[in-house]
């Protein structure tokens, strides 16, 4: 088995305007000798940030893409870590800073375009450029989330991130699952100051030089920031700058990492875009899903996923084809309990894009699969933003990109997948391969146990999962402990006892707690006043969703309307502008 038979070779992106593959001639579209490190959590991500900005100096380069940026958000406990501060800071040193934000809808829907020009105007008037891109499809949204920093006089110091963590509110938790100080507003379920669960990559090495051309692929092209005549409008009545300025000469691929392994392959979605598409990609770009595709065609053991949403059939079929045609694979994905948002209009059309999903799954693999949510010690569920997926220890993606035909069609991401370069690609990953790392890492947290306790047997991982899920379960369901729990993880003891939470149901509308049934059991074991001590860990079943007669008159066309719309080309459609 080779690494082309995991990765797109250049001609599979079916993209032949882009240059991110031109630098290695060769029709290669990965890049080898690369260092590549998680990033669990956003307290972890930020520090490390501030720190590498912190540490720039003239001439030095800074490139950042978001979907959300907030001029306010911390990166530290420092009350003046401010993003806008740390990056003002950097421009007066001489560090080139531009940044790339989605200009995104109307503030009063809750989006964040007058945040995203106040940081735009803080980082122009010292000096650097931050713009707001409304480059999109109708309905569709800039969803990137990637930083590149490069050292004029070192490149061996070049870094990128890419991954799911905005720079804004509500993304600086760690592993104790108690939330950002600097919170985002979501759904009562989630307290107020929501848990966050995410990932993010620093990648040292040649695969630097791609993500910094996926950068300057957007900020060069010549389609206007906004076409839009009231958006244009608003700009020039605001004298907002909509031009942006010219990078300089990118430079070489940094050098490769001594005794690194990681073989790094950078892909994107970017949709066909009208009146006037962009120049690198006049058709679009859909080598996230073309990538993944390729990955899951290779799946014997274990698939591994971490989610904010799971939707569509399309995506169910993704996973169920590759269950059927291996009776030996076994799927965990890990998903929000609840939607980030309350409400019919909000909530139920989720629940139909995950029940599409998850149906077409379990038919397919029936007990073989595991849809998992997380709740942190209080009992309050962890708001799942990653967007991971590891492969048979083999194959590892974190990016901006969801499961759903948003992500693989409409919007703008980016992510990063990693195979390793030791030995046969068909083998045993060696223990200290990045994928096989990020999966002990994340189930450990997962499990409630160190990451050498995570079993390496892909399917005694599944078991042990699902055991620790049953435990908690039936510890909220009965107030007792349960025994006879398959799984060597079973009888940890654990730590301390937790209180109980009231019920979080009263707080929900109808739909939502037949939805979050197990949740409700809380307060049965509340009532019982009894002084068992919860069992390990933090995982608990997700079930099905099932909608009403009446939702399913509405939901659907909500769905298919403005949560996951459908970017990919019709057949016979001319998408050349």
């Amino acid at each position: 088995m080779e690494v082309s038979d995991w990765l797109l070779v250049s001609a599979e992106r079916e993209n032949s305007h882009t240059v991110i593959d031109a630098v290695r001639g060769d029709g290669t579209a990965w890049s080898a000798g690369n260092q590549v490190r998680a990033l669990v959590h956003g307290r972890d991500y930020f520090a490390e940030l501030h720190e590498r900005i912190c540490a720039l100096g003239p001439g030095d380069r800074f490139y950042f893409a978001d979907w959300q940026g907030d001029p306010d958000q911390q990166l530290t406990d420092d009350p003046a870590s401010t993003l806008d501060n740390v990056l003002v800071d950097a421009v007066r040193r001489g560090v080139d800073v531009r940044g790339l934000l989605w200009r995104s809808h109307w503030h009063r829907l809750g989006f964040s375009a007058h945040r995203h020009r106040q940081l735009g105007d803080a980082i122009g008037a010292a000096g650097g450029q931050c713009l707001r891109d409304m480059r999109v499809r109708t309905r569709g949204a800039h969803h990137q989330k990637f930083v590149v920093i490069r050292h004029a006089g070192d490149p061996d110091r070049d870094v990128a991130y890419v991954g799911g963590i905005d720079l804004c509110h509500g993304r600086r938790d760690d592993a104790k699952h108690q939330g950002d100080g600097q919170p985002v507003e979501m759904a009562s379920a989630y307290g107020p100051t929501p848990a966050w669960h995410d990932v993010q990559v620093a990648i040292h090495g040649p695969a630097v030089h791609d993500v910094e051309t996926t950068f300057r692929e957007r900020w060069e092209d010549s389609t206007p920031l906004t076409l839009n005549p009231g958006r244009l409008l608003s700009s020039v009545v605001h004298r907002e700058d909509l031009s942006p300025e010219p990078l300089g000469e990118q430079a070489p691929p940094p050098p490769v990492r001594a005794g690194s392994h990681e073989i790094v392959q950078i892909v994107r979605t970017f949709p066909a875009i009208y009146p006037k598409s962009y120049d690198f990609a006049p058709e679009g770009e859909r080598s996230v899903m073309l990538g993944n595709t390729k990955a899951i065609a290779q799946a014997e053991r274990l698939v591994y996923v971490e989610d904010q949403y799971l939707w569509s059939e399309e995506v169910g079929e993704h996973f169920a084809g590759a269950l059927r045609r291996n009776p030996d694979l076994r799927l965990v994905v890990v998903l929000p309990m609840v939607p980030d948002r309350e409400g019919a209009a909000v909530e139920v059309p989720q629940l139909y894009g995950r029940a599409l999903a998850m149906r077409t799954i379990i038919e397919a693999g029936g007990d073989r699969v595991a849809f998992f949510g997380l709740t942190n010690e209080a009992g309050l569920p962890v708001y799942v933003h990653a967007k991971t997926c590891i492969i048979d220890h083999r194959w590892a993606s974190v990016g901006s990109d969801n499961l759903n035909r948003r992500s693989w069609t409409s919007d703008s991401e980016i992510a990063c997948t990693v195979v390793d370069d030791r030995g046969d690609v068909g083998d045993a990953a060696p223990a200290d391969s990045f994928p096989r790392a990020l999966l002990r890492t994340l189930v450990a947290e997962h499990l409630g146990c160190d990451p050498d306790e995570v079993p390496e047997d892909p399917h005694e991982l599944f078991d042990a999962m699902v055991s620790t899920a049953d435990a908690l379960d039936a510890w909220y369901a009965a107030g007792t402990r349960p025994t006879g729990v398959r799984g060597r993880l079973a009888d940890r003891r654990p730590r301390r006892p937790v209180p109980v939470p009231r019920s979080l149901s009263g707080r929900l509308p109808g739909h939502a707690r037949r939805r979050l049934r197990v949740l409700a059991r809380a307060d049965a074991f509340a009532a019982a006043e009894h002084g068992a001590l919860r069992p390990t860990g933090r995982l608990r079943r997700l079930s099905t969703p099932q909608l009403t007669p009446t939702q399913m008159l509405w939901a659907p066309r909500l769905y298919d309307l403005l949560f996951d719309p459908n970017g990919a080309p019709r057949p016979g459609e001319d998408h050349r502008p």
